[in-house]
């Protein structure tokens, strides 16, 4: 007997649904009306998707089954991950959600099953397995998609919550990382007052991705406490990488914020290397003292804007950047041991520009607004309360850089000078002080000399050429924009989650979200290749799942049953599923339900 192929056609479907007998139906197929839409939309995409990445089969591994539950928490949480991605929204609403998508046809989870309190619970399980699971998703991932994951992106974000959190309490300075301490009596971060941020509660949640020319595919994340800087969490992200994805050869790449001299000893002492932006005071003096010494030669690498206009013959700036190699070394704070290590000083023509472009609008409002001090302090002073002098001064300074090169005294008036003055205004009493400024233009000059100049400090071997380094930092941009993720498509509506516990588990939750997300755009443009129109190979996500807003299923009643149909796709849904790789809803329908076959 051949087994017929399920076609897309409604009438096809509708007449090989009706020749099958009643005992051979499923017996269960959701609740369905006479005539039903389901608004599929972007599950399209992501329902394969997240079966190829095993979501329910490696939660259910590491949280065994409850036999009181009707359904594992693996089916649930990976619901709540599709509703994540598709249409971010309370946990008390995704019921109502799974019920017009039309994703309980397809999982098998009645809607009603999937209130908040079952979701609750789900992630509450999920919690004490939560750096286990993700580290199963992540190497699950690397090996099903080929990721290469010697060379890993470091990234931190903060995210902002809203509400009491009296149980939420900062983890102990000591408490080692898990494996060694269960996850499960591992703390959450704790939600409290930033250290950038004096009125808003926050975790920061910390990324590990691979970057390549494709874009950035996140594949393991840890929060720390809110009030902690970014030298704790990369120390921490180290060490559960260490723990739950061990590698022989690593080449960790962060931002200037995560730089400390204990950072890259700790991953030379392992036998891994960092690449990594540092603070321009740190190593200004070991500039200054090679100057003299260091050969600059341009770097390949250049943005896609800056390619475009040389490819155009744009009449725009062409920018570019420029690379000097220093070697230097580094005290161990631990052993004392000194770590070879190369400093690469890079000057780029456009940051020398925006720091100039910076500087002088700077200058000269801090000029407008000390003169104005000035006018204010020689009219007299105004009866009332005002702010002492100091204070006033150093609102205008503000936190601006330049703020530091102007210096300002008051000098008290002779009485010569104080006849010589004209008669105060009414309200006001005649000054005793003046008030003087100037600009330090010496050092100012100085400093401008060094615009344009930041530093990267590796540990890698002399085999990673300084251009090639430079190259695979300048990939950190991809990190930073899938940042914007948990903002946008993947951004938290309100849930009302009070428990801490219940917030961390949803945040690394949304971690998986996002990897699933970039693994969209990452497949696509693989797929593709560099032959494909610029377009295609910048094909993001969010414009894949504007392309399947009109994907839908209908349901009809029939003597023998229902039957359930896709609308036909587009030329361009079709194109898309068939570059990654994945079926269409008719395929996973026939898949899933036997109904849609004939013997």
């Amino acid at each position: 007997m051949q087994e017929r192929r399920v076609s897309e056609c409604p009438f096809c479907l509708c007449r090989m649904a009706l020749e099958h007998e009643a005992a051979m139906r499923p017996t269960w197929f959701g609740r369905v009306t006479h005539n039903e839409l389901r608004h599929f939309g972007p599950l399209a995409v992501f329902l394969p998707l997240l079966e190829r990445m095993d979501v329910q089969g490696i939660i259910d591994r590491h949280v065994p089954p409850d036999p009181q539950l009707e359904y594992s928490h693996g089916s649930v949480l990976r619901i709540l991950l599709a509703a994540r991605l598709c249409h971010p929204t309370a946990l008390v609403n995704v019921a109502d959600w799974v019920d017009h998508a039309g994703l309980d046809l397809f999982w098998n989870v009645p809607a009603d099953k999937l209130n908040d309190d079952r979701l609750g619970r789900a992630l509450d399980a999920f919690f004490q397995q939560r750096h286990a699971i993700q580290a199963s998703v992540a190497a699950h991932v690397v090996s099903t998609f080929r990721l290469d994951r010697d060379c890993l992106h470091y990234d931190t974000t903060p995210i902002h919550f809203f509400g009491a959190y009296q149980k939420s309490t900062p983890r102990p300075k000591n408490l080692p990382l898990p494996p060694t301490t269960s996850s499960a009596t591992f703390p959450p971060a704790h939600i409290a007052h930033g250290y950038a941020s004096t009125d808003t509660k926050m975790v920061h949640a910390g990324l590990v991705s691979v970057v390549n020319q494709y874009g950035a595919v996140p594949l393991f994340g840890h929060t720390v406490d809110g009030n902690l800087n970014n030298h704790t969490a990369i120390a921490q992200q180290y060490q559960l990488l260490q723990n739950y994805l061990p590698s022989q050869r690593l080449l960790l790449i962060s931002d200037r914020g995560t730089f400390s001299v204990g950072h890259a000893t700790r991953l030379y002492r392992a036998g891994h290397h960092v690449l990594c932006s540092a603070p321009w005071d740190d190593f200004r003096p070991l500039y200054d003292q090679h100057q003299a010494s260091l050969h600059w030669r341009k770097a390949s690498f250049l943005s896609i804007e800056q390619q475009r206009r040389r490819d155009t013959t744009s009449s725009l700036p062409q920018e570019h950047y420029e690379l000097a190699v220093c070697k230097h070394e580094l005290c161990d704070p631990e052993t004392n041991a000194m770590v070879p290590c190369r400093v690469i000083f890079v000057y780029s023509t456009a940051l020398e520009k925006t720091k100039q472009q910076t500087r002088q609008r700077d200058l000269d409002k801090i000029r407008a607004g000390l003169e104005r001090l000035a006018r204010t302090e020689q009219m007299g002073h105004v009866s009332g309360v005002r702010l002492p002098l100091a204070q006033r001064v150093a609102k205008v300074l503000g936190r601006k850089v330049v703020g530091r090169y102007f210096l300002w005294e008051t000098v008290q008036l002779s009485a010569a000078e104080r006849a010589a003055l004209p008669p105060p205004k009414r309200g006001c009493r005649p000054p005793t002080h003046c008030f003087v400024w100037h600009l330090d233009e010496a050092a100012l000059e100085a400093d401008a000399a060094y615009d344009g100049l930041v530093a990267l400090v590796t540990t890698a071997p002399q085999n990673y050429g300084s251009d090639d380094l430079f190259t695979t930092y300048k990939q950190q941009a991809h990190v930073e924009l899938g940042h914007h993720q948990w903002k946008t498509p993947l951004a938290v509506h309100p849930l009302f989650l009070k428990s801490a516990r219940r917030v961390e588990a949803l945040v690394c939750l949304l971690q998986l979200a996002l990897t699933a997300y970039h693994l969209v755009q990452y497949q696509y443009r693989q797929a593709v290749g560099d032959q494909a129109p610029l377009s295609e190979q910048r094909l993001t996500t969010e414009t894949i799942m504007r392309d399947f807003r009109s994907c839908s299923l209908q349901i009809e009643d029939h003597c023998l049953g229902q039957v359930i149909h896709p609308t036909q796709l587009t030329a361009r849904q079709r194109h898309i599923l068939d570059t990654l790789g994945f079926p269409t809803p008719a395929q996973h329908l026939r898949h899933r339900h036997p109904l849609l076959s004939s013997a």
